[in-house]
């Protein structure tokens, strides 16, 4: 081979090798200069552990800041059952390591058999749950037996102190934190705030690395419910409720207090209630508040429209007189009759409500025109909620008068042929209460934000209704009911001057035949400067009893107390009656 060949040669595979070179080269520079820093990136990625930092559940608290739901920190902990390995403890004299060491010491603290406990600590995962709902005593107790690879993870679990006291009204939480009853459900946005995260940077086996990126983006609280409740009233309020349905062999009973002026609810009681730590334990049918969901015939207290209306229009006045048999036949051809029999009496117009009289009613109904008495009904909140917020709220049952039949139009006069919940029929009695303005009742005060600040709700105008001179007479009216010759003659109280209506409604059973009724009444103290109004209804109760006995005595049981327990000096002055009976 010629010299000038084999330089050649040797050109060529010099030149080949340069080529390579230059190819790895240029490689090199595209992976460190162009892909270094993604690849870098997705590591990093890889080795970053990321968790969710949750949010603290809001409180809901009561008029007087007492709890009546709060979260409470909890851990669960895991195993990594990889540096699990690592450790070792002397063990009866003898040295142990990895899960059978970690589960020796490890089982005390968590009441479970070390068998089974380093079973579950035997794998090659990096976290397995062990146990969860740990105090922060709990773990740190474990924390400090420094154990490799036992791993906390912080979160929260609800708890209401109180039991089942305002179980109904507090409602309850799911497996997840989430509201499913009550104002837990209604106001969850508020409550349940903002989740933060943190992100750490982990090594092979799942290790923190000390000098590892890491950041953390705090959690942000739900906001803390303020509550116009007052949870004395409130305990106050069910345990009498219960009492009074247990003894009567009700279905249900209800008991509501508002704060004539301002609409807020005091107590809001419901008998069988739930513990909302247990809700499981009660039927589904009890868990939210039957004063706010169910609708009845609220019976001679829907009495109170009928004759706050025809004084307002000057239909009547408190003393004109009616004559009032114990049954009476109307021009339309509809016979209606009182519940006892009776001698036909002259009785004022004071002296039918006294006596709830349905024959006396009737004739004082008519005196108005449908459409006129419809338009009172409505601007007394029937037949719409009342916008207090709990799930589940009826808004009753308010037929137009366009729809009334011959009877139904004298029905509703009396409380018959409409249904209301408990909260919209001691709106009236607060309503007259309240010089005849209307205020929406309201469960919630306001919030307090995580800087502390409260932030109160906005609280619509009161609505005028009927005069303040139509009031003030309602009121005297009602007082004649709860007096030695009313039907609310056990309504009254220890101290104080009351008024007051009573109400019983006759309700199908299950084969459609009137053999079950309900029983109410509502009322206001003091009768001469209104504090508190008061419902309470007892429905399907076994005895055919009227409310003047069944409901009436429970009025002062709660209102004498609620009274006392507000400081409310007591009545110095007497009833003035108007007569029952022409003159």
């Amino acid at each position: 081979m010629s010299g000038a060949v084999l330089v050649r040669r040797q050109n060529i595979v010099l030149i080949a090798v340069l080529v390579v070179l230059m190819v790895f080269g240029g490689r090199l520079v595209y992976v460190q200069a162009v892909e270094g820093p993604g690849l870098a990136a997705e590591a990093l990625d890889e080795r970053l552990a990321r968790s969710t930092l949750q949010a603290p559940r809001g409180d809901i608290v009561d008029a007087n800041g007492e709890i009546l739901a709060t979260s409470v920190s909890r851990y669960n902990i895991g195993v990594n059952q990889v540096l699990i390995r690592e450790f070792t403890a002397e063990i009866d004299g003898e040295t142990k390591t990895g899960a059978v060491a970690a589960a020796a010491v490890l089982a005390p603290h968590l009441d479970r058999d070390p068998a089974e406990l380093g079973a579950a600590m035997v794998g090659d995962s990096t976290f397995v749950y062990l146990e969860k709902g740990l105090t922060p005593d709990q773990w740190r107790e474990i924390r400090e037996l420094g154990i490799p690879g036992i791993e906390p993870e912080a979160t929260t679990e609800r708890i209401y102190p109180n039991g089942a006291t305002a179980g109904n009204i507090v409602g309850f939480v799911g497996r997840d934190g989430a509201g499913l009853a009550g104002l837990e459900l209604a106001l969850d946005a508020d409550l349940e705030g903002t989740d933060g995260s943190s992100v750490v940077e982990i090594g092979l086996h799942g290790q923190r690395i000390p000098t590892g990126q890491s950041t953390t983006t705090p959690a942000e609280p739900g906001r803390t419910v303020h509550t116009t409740i007052d949870r004395d009233i409130q305990f106050r309020a069910e345990e009498v409720i219960d009492a009074y349905t247990e003894r009567y062999g009700a279905a249900w009973g209800a008991v509501v207090v508002e704060e004539i002026g301002t609409g807020r609810i005091l107590a809001l009681a419901d008998s069988h209630r739930v513990d909302p730590g247990n809700y499981q334990d009660t039927p589904p049918e009890r868990r939210g508040s039957r004063a706010a969901q169910a609708a009845y015939e609220p019976g001679s207290t829907g009495k109170l429209a009928t004759f706050a209306a025809a004084l307002d229009v000057d239909a009547v006045e408190p003393t004109t007189v009616f004559t009032t048999p114990d049954r009476l036949t109307m021009p339309s051809g509809q016979t209606f009759s009182d519940a006892d029999p009776h001698a036909t009496e002259d009785l004022t117009v004071a002296g039918i409500l006294a006596t709830s009289s349905n024959t006396g009613t009737v004739q004082v109904g008519d005196r108005m025109n449908d459409e006129e008495r419809h338009a009172y009904l409505e601007a007394f909140g029937f037949g719409s909620t009342t916008g207090l917020g709990l799930p589940g709220e009826t808004g009753g049952i308010l037929a137009d008068p366009e729809a009334w039949d011959g009877r139904q139009r004298y029905t509703t006069m009396f409380g018959q042929g409409m249904a209301v919940n408990l909260i919209q029929n001691t709106s009236v009695a607060a309503t007259l209460g309240n010089g005849g303005v209307r205020v929406s009742p309201r469960i919630v005060d306001g919030y307090t934000g995580a800087d502390g600040t409260f932030e109160p709700v906005e609280t619509p105008e009161g609505v005028p209704v009927v005069r303040e001179e139509t009031a003030g007479e309602m009121l005297r009216l009602m007082e004649g009911v709860v007096s030695e010759e009313g039907t609310g003659v056990l309504g009254m109280l220890d101290g104080y001057r009351a008024a007051g209506k009573t109400g019983t409604a006759q309700v199908p059973d299950a084969n459609g035949r009137l053999t079950q009724t309900v029983a109410s009444f509502i009322g206001v103290a003091p009768a001469e400067a209104p504090r508190i109004a008061v419902g309470i209804v007892l429905y399907h109760p076994t005895t055919q009893l009227s409310s003047g006995i069944i409901a009436a005595p429970i009025f002062p049981e709660v209102a004498n107390f609620t009274l006392r327990h507000l400081g409310v000096p007591p009545s110095q002055s007497a009833p003035e009656p108007y007569p029952l009976r022409a003159q």
